[in-house]
């Protein structure tokens, strides 16, 4: 097999991801045995526990039906109006039974795949009128799946059924010859009975069915490799798209840099490999502050702007290049490079008052602080 052939094989468990979309999308693991094993439990365990109340409020409901004034019979609104009565009593004390059933059908389905919902689960789907997508659905491993489950669970639920019927049949013809309250008490027997077999026979549907599901939906939603390389291109980016974003964002920052150029006062150079632009505002600055730098190319841009606006140049190899090495653009100088900055803005100052200062020399910075990696162009 050819590595293409494998690629385009559902070899890998989902991803996260993958798992996510397809529960927006209401695909989730279900059991609906489980869900019919659940419901049918609660409403037995409610007819065991509430079945003496509702017995006694049926009864007295169906004798005040059977017993009403002869009146009645000759007003057919009285009697409507009678019936309706009755009705809304029948209705009122199944109340807790029926809601008490009705939230466990809702809940029973939320035990496998938990709580959903999804409105893409109710937008029509018409590629399922496809006839021969239809035909092959019809015929696939997973309806062969369900056919099996179903075909077993009838023959166990008759098999349960045969049994209960078999080890009961003396029971059951006995009834007749029972009085009414012995009677009651056998057929609550029978019922007993078979309400735990058949509870038992769909127990055991669930247990297998449930773990089935999970298999199923875990295998449909597998992945191929090429499904999980492209997954992590649109999760991490393309290296490409994002190579031209940094290379754009760096740019940007580049053309940020530059317009600060002007505001300097000084620029202090290598004279060649490194430049580095000085902002010193009294009142506005705690400390100078470099508000560019670079090396080679940009080193010999900053250069150009600097000149271009008349803004003093300095050669301090040392100082040049402890400020490229420890601080960015934006941020101030640190205190070990206090004294040799201050002799710097001073030469810078008198310039500007007019003076014709010799320029410094031998500026010395600490040695731990002029340390630099092999220069690498930026531009």
């Amino acid at each position: 097999m050819s590595s293409q052939d494998s690629d385009l094989e559902k070899t890998e468990p989902a991803s996260e991801r993958r798992i996510e979309q397809a529960r927006e999308e209401g695909d989730v693991a279900r059991s609906r045995e489980l869900a019919a094993c659940v419901s049918l439990v609660v409403g037995g365990l409610l007819l065991w526990g509430m079945g003496a109340s509702l017995q006694s409020a049926l009864a007295l409901l169906m004798k005040d039906t059977l017993s009403f004034p002869r009146a009645l019979a000759f007003e057919p609104a009285l009697l409507l109006e009678h019936g309706r009565a009755v009705l809304a009593r029948v209705l009122w004390a199944m109340l807790p039974f029926g809601a008490i059933v009705l939230a466990a059908v809702a809940v029973a389905p939320l035990l496998v795949g938990g709580w959903l919902f999804s409105t893409k689960a109710f937008l029509p789907k018409f590629d399922r009128l496809d006839p021969i997508a239809g035909t092959g659905r019809l015929f696939s491993l997973h309806s062969l799946g369900e056919l099996g489950k179903a075909l077993a669970k009838t023959v166990l639920v008759a098999a349960a059924a045969f049994y209960v019927v078999r080890s009961q049949f003396e029971d059951l013809f006995a009834l007749a010859s029972l009085p009414v309250g012995a009677g009651n008490g056998v057929l609550g027997h029978l019922l007993f009975v078979a309400f735990a077999t058949l509870a038992g026979v769909l127990a055991l549907v669930a247990v297998i069915d449930v773990p089935w599901q999970r298999w199923q939906h875990a295998k449909k939603l597998m992945m191929t490799r090429e499904e999980v390389r492209q997954e992590h291109k649109e999760q991490e980016g393309n290296p490409e798209i994002k190579a031209r974003i940094r290379a754009q964002q760096r740019e940007m920052a580049r053309r940020r840099m530059m317009a600060e150029v002007p505001k300097a006062d000084v620029i202090v150079t290598n004279p060649t490999h490194y430049a580095v632009a000085l902002r010193y505002t009294d009142g506005r600055d705690a400390a100078p502050v470099v508000v560019a730098k670079g090396a080679d190319d940009i080193a010999a841009t900053i250069r150009e702007i600097a000149a271009a606006h008349a803004i003093p140049m300095l050669e301090a190899p040392p100082l040049a290049r402890a400020l490229y090495r420890h601080v960015e653009p934006g941020e101030p100088i640190p205190e070990k490079l206090y004294t040799a900055v201050a002799q710097v803005l001073a030469w810078v100052f008198q310039l500007r008052a007019g003076a014709d200062p010799e320029r410094p020399a031998d500026i010395e910075v600490p040695a731990e602080m002029d340390v630099l990696p092999v220069p690498v162009s930026q531009g």
